[in-house]
């Protein structure tokens, strides 16, 4: 049976990352952007877990538990930020909303 070691779950967190990073950077929707963000902020969290587990030390994972509550409330943030943004433009596209202005 093959170790699950620390070199595992970083590539995890580096696949993870990379495509957020390019669903960030290629898609119009802003849904996708904003999925594409959550993403990354889990990728960020897979890292700080393993360090902490690896490492011995609880700090990754209490780092982890913030990022967690922080991203829960940008989703609430985000999400309303998008409805008011539809429903004022009738669109999620980005390059539509280059500007808030009304």
């Amino acid at each position: 049976m093959m170790h699950v070691g620390l070199i595992h779950y970083l590539a995890v967190s580096g696949a993870l990352f990379a495509l957020g990073l390019a669903c960030i950077v290629l898609r119009r929707n802003a849904l996708l952007v904003f999925m594409g963000l959550e993403l990354n902020l889990n990728a960020a969290n897979l890292a700080l877990v393993a360090f902490s587990r690896y490492g011995g030390h609880a700090e990754g994972q209490v780092l982890a538990t913030f990022i967690i509550a922080i991203a829960a409330a940008e989703v609430a943030i985000g999400l309303a930020i998008i409805v008011a943004l539809f429903r004022r433009r009738a669109t999620i596209v980005t390059d539509l909303l280059r500007s808030l202005k009304g």
